[in-house]
């Protein structure tokens, strides 16, 4: 055990000191925190006043499309040429929103003409605002209702999920939410079994090429060695993905602070978008109540969630997924000389992972299914499915069989590794098949 130890630390010391540990320590936290904070500082830097001209041939559209601090409609009325020609010589107007006579029937017909584009949400908000000058329009030929009598007939509809469990009860869960958690977590885990799965196998390559290992066994049996190499990577991944969670936890609550007025802006310019496609006298209360109960739902969807039990669960498939699959990329590194021999032995082992992935989709959909329940208790996709499970509900005799079986099997595919391993450490020069590792195998050493 003593050597166990001695190789781990060996492994960890080596790899925490080099340069591409530091710079992906400090480079993936300002990624994540780009990636969150990037989309957000665009929205609010990314100004687009749009001063339109709008050629209504109908009528109805005149002071019904509501203007907003970016969007400024403006009602003429000439012909389009006339417009397109002051368009062409630097007018006032930005762009023409030309609504012709059949826009009832036919609302594919409205066209916008500019010099340059406009925001692909400066789009969208026009096309929403002329669908509810239409819709409205249709509803009152229909009814013969006024706007306020029709604003009431739009409930807003929310089914509030309950799951009833074992002794009858029924408990409200967490759903979009949850599941939206569960995928971040799950996609970590796919991500650094990845990233440091393949650092033991080229760690492997490196030493078997370099002639390095031969020194290291005659003092440490090929097992021992195996053990601590991948015990010391995962340490290495568990104090990166630390690094990480500090640092970016860090960056983004910095920058948060820092765009605190933008961004406050922000929010405050979507809110009037949002309440612009209300009708105008009840907009405001509705507008507010509906962000009430959104912030509401929010906060009590996130308080359903069982998070030191979805923590617990990251921690125990983080790192049993980690040394279920680094043991078996170190037995690929074993079984070659280098790293373009590994290709043949890769796609078997990787192709769990990328299924996993392919089944997060229908796991978030329908997490009590047939796929996402045999996609969490096989242990080669159950890091990934189970931890999309967890934060959304699952019984627990469940997630004790998913870890059961996810233990049993990393101790038989270590017990493969390593008898593909003793034999391919001290391999050179030949082209390793399926069928020679099947004879490693059953050799009995």
């Amino acid at each position: 055990m003593n050597k166990v130890n001695l190789i781990i630390q060996r492994e960890y010391l080596s790899r925490v000191k080099k340069k591409s540990f530091i710079i992906m320590s400090i480079v993936g936290p300002l990624l994540i925190a780009a990636i969150m904070i990037v989309p957000a500082w665009l929205a609010t830097s990314s100004e687009d006043y749009q001063n339109i001209e709008v050629l209504d041939e109908t009528g109805l559209f005149i002071r019904n499309l509501e203007n907003t601090e970016e969007i400024k409609f403006n009602y003429e009325f000439r012909s389009l040429e006339q417009a397109q020609k002051d368009l062409n010589e630097g007018g006032k107007y930005t762009a023409i929103l030309h609504i012709p006579k059949v826009v009832i029937t036919h609302p594919k017909t409205v066209q916008i003409f500019y010099k340059e584009k406009p925001k692909g949400s400066s789009i969208s908000y026009m096309e929403t605002q002329i669908a509810k000058v239409i819709e409205n329009k249709k509803l009152e030929d229909l009814h013969n209702l006024s706007l306020d009598q029709i604003s009431g007939l739009r409930p807003n509809v929310q089914i509030v999920p309950n799951k009833v469990t074992s002794d009858g009860k029924s408990e409200e869960t967490a759903d979009g939410v949850a599941s939206l958690l569960g995928y971040f977590l799950a996609f970590f885990i796919y991500l650094f079994i990845f990233l440091f799965g393949v650092q033991v196998m080229r760690g492997v390559i490196e030493e078997k090429s370099n002639r390095i290992v031969e020194v290291i066994i005659s003092s440490v049996k090929p097992f021992q060695l195996m053990m601590g190499k991948i015990l010391g990577i995962a340490l290495v991944a568990i104090t990166q993905f630390l690094i990480w969670v500090v640092l970016s936890t860090a960056i983004i609550g910095g920058a948060q602070q820092f765009f605190k007025e933008e961004l406050k802006a922000a929010q405050t310019e979507q809110v009037k978008k949002m309440e612009s496609v209300t009708p105008s006298d009840s907009k405001s209360s509705e507008s507010s109540d509906q962000s009430s109960e959104f912030i509401a739902r929010l906060s009590g969807q996130l308080s359903m969630i069982n998070f030191p039990l979805v923590l617990g669960a990251f921690l125990f498939y983080f790192i049993g997924g980690y040394l279920l699959y680094g043991s078996l990329f170190a037995a690929i590194g074993s079984a070659v000389d280098n790293e373009t021999d590994t290709q043949q032995f890769m796609v078997p082992v990787t192709i769990p992972l990328i299924l996993a992935i392919a089944m997060a989709q229908v796991a978030i959909e329908n997490p009590d299914g047939t796929l996402a329940f045999w996609g969490s208790m096989i242990p080669f996709t159950s890091p990934i499915i189970m931890m999309i499970r967890i934060p959304v509900g699952v019984a627990y005799w469940e997630i004790i069989l998913s870890m059961g079986l996810l233990i049993a099997t990393f101790i038989a595919s270590t017990w493969v590794a390593g008898k593909i391993y003793r034999t391919g450490i001290l391999m050179y020069g030949k082209k390793v098949t399926f069928k020679e590792l099947g004879k490693w195998l059953i050799h009995k050493s």
